[in-house]
């Protein structure tokens, strides 16, 4: 599969989504992070924004759902067009469940864990899994500091997705940037979502690029 780079719009001029969007050509997804102020207290895109931007965007969405209550709402988002949808499994009452309907309505199913759940928690799950998100902040904003101490649990989750013989994605969202996206890497990551490191750039296409290359140097894919 490779190093992924899932750019989150979250730090981008959300009233020129699109045009945004546009910018970054070079990204694999892009990721779009949505929160209901109640699993998190923050509020921001919701399902019509995820509608309209799959009809316009070139790049298939990552949507990210720091909601409550995932096992009523997601579906609706692989129904909107999300090419992978991401529950946490701290809101989930049904995650095996709901990751089967996801995949049914044509996504990739995807399950976050915060920083402070173990991964453990997700491990008798891993098969029914496209990708596993850890979360390297404290969801709910953007622009955060990378917690350090989430990269040990980057490599156990490494080694369970290795040691069952998946080929589930292990991604990583919060704090990532040209500084700490080798680390990831090495530790075993290889989808990588950035937000204000991309978008805070002059040219957000060539940081995509950029963070692919030292992605790919750390983890030993090769350029």
């Amino acid at each position: 599969m490779g190093i992924q780079i899932t750019p989150s719009v979250l730090n981008a001029d959300l009233a020129r989504l699109a045009d945004e969007v546009a910018r970054i050509p070079s990204a694999d997804w892009v990721h779009v992070d949505v929160m209901d102020n109640h699993f998190v207290p923050n509020l921001t895109l919701g399902l019509p924004v995820v509608e309209s931007l799959a009809r316009r965007s070139a790049l298939p969405i990552d949507a990210h759902l720091m909601i409550e209550d995932p096992d009523r709402w997601a579906p609706a988002y692989a129904e909107a067009g999300a090419g992978s949808v991401t529950f946490h499994l701290e809101a989930a009452a049904a995650p095996v469940r709901l990751a089967r309907e996801l995949r049914a309505k044509g996504a990739r199913a995807s399950m976050a864990l915060k920083p402070a759940t173990p991964v453990e928690a997700a491990a008798t799950m891993l098969g029914e899994l496209d990708m596993l998100l850890l979360m390297t902040v404290e969801p709910g904003f953007g622009g955060q500091k990378f917690l350090e101490l989430c990269l040990p649990k980057i490599r156990r989750a490494r080694e369970l997705v290795s040691a069952a013989g998946l080929e589930v994605w292990l991604q990583v969202d919060g704090g990532v940037s040209v500084e700490t996206v080798e680390r990831c890497a090495e530790a075993g990551a290889d989808v990588f979502v950035a937000g204000s490191a991309v978008y805070s750039a002059e040219d957000p296409d060539a940081v995509v690029e950029q963070l692919r290359g030292l992605a790919q140097g750390a983890s030993g894919a090769g350029a």
